[in-house]
Parts: structure tokens; C-alpha cells; sequence
């Protein structure tokens, strides 16, 4: 990547509060919860991370009207009008990681799946804490659904915006699936 690479990134209101995100020329590559004022530190030291060492502040750029495409679609499915999206994504992380955040985007609107049967969907059985290390890690909250997972017994565990968000999220797709099965 070119190390004048500029990275955009803006805010949305949501019903689970501010959202920050941030985009490459290739696509989406960061949702936090969080405004973008409390954001702005850890974003770049994300794109140090994963865009260039060399990355400085002056590279990341306020720009709402860049992420236009992906809150339309982000507002659409807290309206429970979408179920999937289709923004193009820029997903940075280790191969282990792209791996699992690959699984998650398998798990259907309004369904879940345990580590464990990710573990095991990934021919990695004994990969359970990893997974969840990986899930963790997700740059992209909601677009790729690690809220979807949850502990072998049904348990909500972590969720890097807070169980409540998790919570928030699940309750929302149970709701639409319900309102559809009743039509």
C-alpha cells in the first residue's frame, strides 16, 4: 500500500448509539461503537497496524458523504428492512483471523452458533479460545456478525460493544425473523 494512503472515516447515529466508520479506496475496513472523537486514537493505531507503520494522523480524513452507501444500509437493517449487506469490504487480520470472520459471515440473519461449532465447522475443533480471540478482533462489527456467537450453553459472552449492544442486535434480528415466519 502506498504510504500516502488515505483512510476516511465518518460517524453515525444509531439506536445502539454513535458508530465510527472508517474506509480504504478498496472498501469498508472499521466499525467501532463509539463517536468518532473517542474513535480517532485507535483507528490510527489500527491503520498502523494494518495499512502502514508509517501511518500518521494527518492520513485519516473526516469525511461523512464517503460513507454514505454503507449507514443507508447500516440504518436499513436497524429498521429491520435488511439482512445482509453488500458494501465492499477491505478486511485486514491474520489468515487465522480472515478464516473465522469468513465463518461468521455463514451464519444466517437472526440464527447463532457457538465457538465451539465454529471451531468445529472449521476443522479445528480444538480451536475455541482462538476463535474467540479472532471474533474479538473483528474490524467490522455487524457487517460481519460476530454478535452471532455466543457460549456453548446459549450464554451471552463478550462482545467488544458491550453485552447490552450483542443483546440489542440479537433481540433485533429474533424480531424480524418472527414478524416474517407470521406473514
Amino acid at each position: 500500500m502506498s504510504r500516502d494512503l488515505t483512510v476516511k472515516y465518518g460517524e453515525m447515529d444509531s439506536p445502539i448509539g454513535p458508530i465510527t466508520i472508517a474506509s480504504t479506496p478498496r472498501g469498508i475496513c472499521q466499525i467501532r461503537f463509539g463517536n468518532s472523537d473517542s474513535q480517532k486514537f485507535s483507528l490510527l493505531r489500527w491503520c498502523q497496524k494494518w495499512i502502514n507503520s508509517d501511518f500518521q494522523a494527518d492520513h485519516l480524513q473526516r469525511d461523512d458523504d464517503a460513507h454514505r452507501e454503507v449507514v443507508e444500509q447500516l440504518e436499513s437493517y436497524f429498521a429491520g428492512e435488511r439482512w445482509e449487506f453488500t458494501v465492499p469490504l477491505d478486511i485486514r487480520g491474520t489468515s487465522f483471523q480472515k478464516m473465522v470472520w469468513s465463518e461468521l459471515l455463514q451464519i444466517p440473519y437472526g440464527e447463532t452458533r457457538s465457538y465451539k461449532d465454529i471451531a468445529v465447522n472449521m476443522g479445528a475443533p480444538k480451536a475455541v479460545r482462538a476463535i474467540g480471540g479472532a471474533n474479538n478482533k473483528n474490524p467490522l462489527p455487524i457487517l460481519i456478525p460476530c454478535h452471532r456467537v455466543v457460549g456453548s450453553n446459549g450464554a451471552m459472552v463478550g462482545y467488544g460493544g458491550g453485552i447490552h449492544i450483542k443483546e440489542f442486535l440479537l433481540e433485533l434480528e429474533r424480531k424480524q425473523i418472527l414478524a416474517e415466519q407470521a406473514r
